[in-house]
């Protein structure tokens, strides 16, 4: 801080002038106190006594101070402290202590006006002291009140220089210099709370100032800190039970660390500078907040960019600042100032929303300067000849206004004006006018600054002669009783001249004849308490103090007629429809005095509607109500309309109209996809009901091919389930609903189309017999039910209950080759399509006609042991032996025996033959096998296991050639049979049953049985079982899962050379797929079926393939042979 002039001896001041208490003297509730100022240790504070000198007290010290009402008298302290009351036990102490740690770079001397003469009061040292206030306390004489002083306005030339960071007395030297970062950050963080706090805190108790002092005007001051920057005032503060008081230490929100740096580094920002001062203009200028605190520079990142605002307050440093400017530059001029007012500016920094403490205030008084221009001057009275005119002095702008100067035009109207009154008086009286003479006036002010503008012009007029003629009244408005009336002035009357009214009025059937109803000056009237739709006539006189004008001419007017009474409540007229009914009411007993011109009926619907419709307007008194809905309740009021205006409602009218049956409805939905024999239905409520709710909903059914409806559902559902129906067939529907008055109209056709089903099973095939070993099957189409038959399945089979595929496609019919004659077959046709395989057929039987004898086989020599004839020679006979071949359903009449190159011999019904007169050593052929130009003949029915001799001989036209010598070829043993396809029962979720048919040992050859399944989408089956037996349990079954499962028979061989399995060929696929819920049984014994009919359709169409291919290539072979080799 700046040096401070040698303080004067306190010792000797303390002794011989001021004896301080050895108590403090209390008295709550009187009128006088002792308030006791506390000064703190190091600090001083200076009082002027009564003899006019200054005395300085030096801490510690309490120095008492008396108040004469009890109160405590405005404490004025340096800037940056704040006085506090702290009463303890009844004794009251003022304390002052700093409001937040400061730090002023630089290091400028105090700069000051030497001061005005000696204030009543506490006022400071003269070295620190600010300019006085305009109103402080004055001495202390005694009891009672204090008295003001007005101090005069004046500019402000006091200037505080800032205190030099690194000077002996800066704020740096209060703290150690081994003081660590988190110290001052500790030191921040208060700083931080206590500028939270400055606008809350409570301000000193105010002195009877009429206008803000400029300045903090200061009642003591503080000198002094402690070495740890505060004073010790502060502690007592945070327990303290003043009532001025505030709590410094308020519990803030916490903030990261980087919000509390920067809050720390925008509140290190320097008060503005004012410069530039003018009358209602200033420049603030200010420098970014400063990273320089305390002799370090700190950590946070500086930003390059800062947002300011600057705040101004007129009511003093701690009063209200308002915003006056918020951006980025550093300097602002402020303009539309008041001139020699007291501003204190703020400026406060910002970066990222985050805002620093305000600084600060920088107090400047605005420079005076000429007056506000003046209100225009009012006439105070007039007569014939003068006129006398009063103003109002306007704001004098720091000066005092030394004088008004007054200008007129003289009457002459042509813009000039000339002065005709200058000075301090704030009216004047112009004299000698001539009567009704009108004349311009306007005002100015002038103090040491200069001369304001004039105000505007102003025209009065003196006073003349009686007013002229008025013309008549005008009516404005017309009311039920009453009528607004309008006169205007009469011509050639001054606008300024005072001149009043008389209205009369006359009531054409009063007989009184006209009566005054109005007198003033105003130019309109309203004439009140009349009567409706009355005629009235008026005139109007005007008057002044020179006498009274001619009346107007007399005008008549009316008043309007009231409103009409309520009419009577409507009642019906004739009979209730459905959709209409008629009705009628009686005009009301009060049409308000005029004639009724229409009426208006209102209807709402429902029995408690309240959203009224208009429905009918016009002069009749009844009306047809039409378009209205079954079963529905109608509300009905009627009011009417005449000149006076609109009558309240009537009563209304309930009316409900009878119900009937409902409307057609919607057709109904399909609700879901539509399966082959079953469908749902869905549908929603018929849009009109008939008024009546619904009760009961009717579908109709009829399929599109006949027009034969039937009733498949009744009832109050909105939905139904049809079943019983056709796969792939088209059925239209038809929906009606009910209420209580019966059955509505059918709703349109809907039509429906059931889901495609599996063929219907065909009618039985026809069997044709074409020879003994040929048949020809024929068999007709099925219904296809919804899809086309893609395929036919014909088995057959000997046994009925046994029958194989033997024909799969679009085909429909089927030749058999092959069978054996006078044999019995059975025969059954199934249809498929994309949908699924129809049921079988009937089975149909049918026996093949007889044919000739099967080949004789096991044609055999008798040995000559064996031979009992007492005639049979070896050398010429030969006997031989046969077993009975099939005679294919006819009885073997004879043998024909063939051997040599003789005729056959024909032998009866015997199965031995001696054949005599052979050659000796002569081989003879016994059986003629093949003769023809081919080179490969297939000899068929041989038995297994069975050597067999053969020799050839070719023959051409000339004869035939030796026979070829013997080759023996020996027939392989046969394998097993195909199986069927083996049947699949599901015994749990996990475990199935697997059976098969059972062979018997074929020659004595034991046969056994190899299972193979495939899992899911494997490409390969695998074996789970080989045994003699016909059945199986497979318990590895996984849920949703597919499994194919085949099976074939094994002959285990026994033949000398060693053990042999012959495999047989594997039956037909069975897909089986395990699913949770178990199906019917029904269903599973189905699926498994047209499964395996699936696998083996699939299997014999390979078949057919490869074998017409065999086919194709074996006659194309045999015709080549033929066409190039043998011819």
């Amino acid at each position: 801080m700046a040096e401070h002039p040698p303080l004067l001896d306190t010792t000797q001041i303390l002794s011989s002038d001021i004896s301080l208490l050895s108590a403090p003297i209390v008295s709550a509730d009187g009128t006088q106190q002792v308030i006791l100022v506390q000064v703190n240790p190091g600090e001083a504070f200076t009082i002027r006594r009564e003899d006019g000198q200054f005395q300085c007290i030096t801490g510690p010290a309490q120095v008492p101070m008396m108040s004469p009402n009890g109160s405590v008298p405005p404490i004025y302290v340096p800037p940056g402290y704040a006085p506090q009351v702290i009463e303890d036990n009844g004794v009251r102490r003022v304390v002052v202590v700093p409001q937040a740690p400061e730090f002023h770079p630089g290091g400028h001397t105090v700069i000051h006006r030497t001061p005005h003469p000696p204030l009543p009061g506490f006022i400071p040292v003269p070295t620190m002291m600010p300019p006085p206030p305009r109103h402080m306390y004055s001495p202390v004489t005694g009891a009672g009140d204090m008295a003001t002083q007005y101090m005069p306005q004046y500019q402000s030339s006091q200037v505080y220089g800032d205190v030099d960071a690194h000077s002996t007395h800066g704020r740096s030297n209060f703290r150690d210099e081994r003081s660590s970062k988190t110290y001052e950050r500790l030191q921040k963080k208060l700083k931080d709370r206590q500028g939270t706090q400055k606008d809350k805190m409570s301000s000193p108790p105010s002195s009877p100032q009429k206008c803000p002092s400029p300045i903090n005007e200061h009642n003591g001051l503080i000198k002094g800190q402690n070495a740890s920057g505060m004073n010790t005032g502060s502690a007592k503060n945070k327990s303290g039970k003043g009532k001025g008081g505030t709590q410094i230490d308020t519990e803030i929100e916490e903030k990261d660390e980087e919000t509390k740096a920067f809050e720390a580094l925008l509140s290190n920002i320097v008060k503005p500078v004012a410069s530039d001062i003018q009358a209602r203009t200033v420049v603030l200028t200010w420098s970014p907040p400063s990273s320089f605190v305390n002799g370090e520079t700190d950590e946070t990142t500086i930003p390059e960019l800062y947002g300011y605002e600057v705040l101004v307050s007129i009511t003093g440093k701690d009063g209200k600042y308002k915003s006056v400017y918020v951006g980025e530059e550093i300097s602002v001029t402020l303009n539309d100032l008041k001139p020699a007012t007291d501003y204190h500016a703020k400026v406060q920094a910002e970066y990222n929303s985050i805002k620093g403490t305000p600084s600060e205030a920088e107090s400047f008084t605005t420079l005076s300067c000429e007056p506000d221009t003046p209100n225009p001057p009012r006439i105070a009275n007039r007569t014939k000849n003068s006129l006398t005119l009063q103003w109002k002095a306007p704001s004098d702008n720091g000066s005092k206004i030394q004088s008004f100067i007054l200008e007129w035009d003289e009457g002459k109207g042509n813009g000039e004006f000339y002065q005709c009154y200058m000075g301090s008086q704030k009216q004047f009286k112009i004299t000698k006018l001539s009567p009704a003479m009108g004349c311009k006036f306007r005002l100015s002010a002038k103090n040491d600054y200069g001369t304001s503008d004039f105000s505007e012009e102003v025209l009065y007029y003196t006073s003349g002669c009686a007013p002229s003629t008025p013309a008549s009244p005008v009516l404005t408005r017309a009311g039920v009783t009453w009528l607004s009336l309008q006169w205007s002035k009469p011509s050639g009357t001054p606008s300024d001249e005072g001149i009043s009214y008389i209205l009369e009025m006359e009531e054409e059937t009063s007989g009184y004849g006209f009566k005054p109803k109005y007198d003033g000056e105003d130019l309109a009237y309203t004439v009140k308490n009349l009567r409706r739709s009355t005629k009235y006539k008026f005139k109007v006189i005007a008057y002044n103090s020179e006498g009274k004008s001619n009346p107007s001419e007399v005008v008549e007017f009316t008043t309007c007629p009231d409103k009409p009474g309520v009419p009577v409540k409507p009642s019906v007229k004739g009979k209730i429809h459905s959709h209409s009914f008629k009705i009628t009411w009686d005009p009301p007993k009060d049409n308000g005095g005029a004639a009724i011109n229409k009426y208006v009926v209102e209807m709402a619907e429902g029995s408690n509607g309240n959203k009224w419709d208009m429905i009918y307007s016009g002069a009749t008194r009844e009306h047809l109500c039409d378009r209205l809905s079954p079963g529905c309740f109608y509300r009905l009021r009627v009011y009417c309309i005449s000149d006076g205006g609109q009558s309240a409602v009537s009563e209304s009218l309930l009316v409900q109209t009878p119900a009937v049956p409902p409307g057609p409805c919607l057709p109904p939905r399909l609700q879901g996809r539509p399966k082959a024999k079953e469908i749902q239905l869905r549908w929603v409520p018929p849009l009109v009901d008939g008024g009546s709710p619904i009760s009961c909903y009717g579908v109709e059914m009829s399929p599109v091919e006949k027009d034969e409806p039937r009733d498949v559902y009744q009832g109050t559902e909105v939905e139904c389930t049809v079943n019983n129906l056709l796969p792939g067939k088209t059925y239209s529907f038809r929906l009606r609903a009910a209420n209580k008055m019966g059955f509505g109209p059918f709703s349109e056709k809907y039509d429906v189309t059931t889901a495609p089903g599996p063929p219907d099973p065909c009618k039985p095939p026809q069997v044709t017999c074409r020879s003994a070993t040929c048949a020809q099957v024929n068999w007709e189409v099925p219904l296809s039910n919804g899809t086309d038959v893609t395929e036919y399945r014909l088995e057959w089979g000997g046994v009925e209950g046994s029958m194989q595929i033997c024909y799969c496609g679009p085909g429909l019919s089927y030749e058999l080759k092959g069978l054996s004659p006078a044999t019995t077959y059975y025969c059954r046709v199934q249809a498929l399509s994309v949908v699924g395989a129809g049921p079988f057929s009937e089975v149909v039987a049918c026996v093949t006609p007889p044919s000739v004898p099967a080949i004789v086989t096991c044609l055999q020599e008798i040995s000559d042991d064996d031979i009992e004839n007492p005639y049979y020679s070896p050398s010429t006979c030969l006997a031989i032996s046969w077993e009975k071949p099939c005679d294919h359903g006819s009885e073997i009449l004879a043998y024909s025996i063939d051997f040599g190159d003789k005729q056959p011999l024909s032998v009866g019904k015997v199965t031995s033959y001696i054949i005599e007169n052979l050659q000796p050593d002569t081989t003879y052929r016994f059986v003629s096998l093949y003769r023809g130009p081919c080179h490969t003949y297939k000899v068929q029915r041989l038995n297994e296991s069975t050597s067999y001799k053969f020799c050839i001989q070719a023959c051409n036209e000339a004869g035939e050639g030796p026979l070829s010598q013997e080759y023996i070829f020996t027939t392989p043993k046969s394998v097993p049979a195909a199986l069927k396809a083996p049947k699949i029962e599901k015994v749990t979720d996990h475990i199935c049953e697997i059976t098969w048919e059972c062979l018997q040992p074929m020659k004595g050859d034991p046969v056994i049985y190899s299972l193979q399944v495939m899992v899911g989408r494997d490409s390969e089956f695998k074996q789970i079982y080989k045994g003699p037996d016909s059945s199986f349990r497979y318990s590895s079954l996984q849920l949703n899962c597919e499994y194919r499962f085949r099976v074939c028979a094994i002959r285990q061989c026994q033949d000398p050379v060693g053990h042999q399995d012959l495999v047989g060929p594997y039956s037909t696929t069975v897909l089986f797929i395990s699913q949770r819920t178990e199906p019917p049984a029904s269903a599973n014994r189905d699926t498994v079926e047209s499964t395996r009919t699936r696998r083996a359709l699939s299997d014999e169409q390979c078949a057919a393939v490869i074998l017409a291919l065999f086919a194709f290539f074996s006659i194309l072979i045999a015709f080549i042979i033929q066409y190039f080799v043998i011819k």
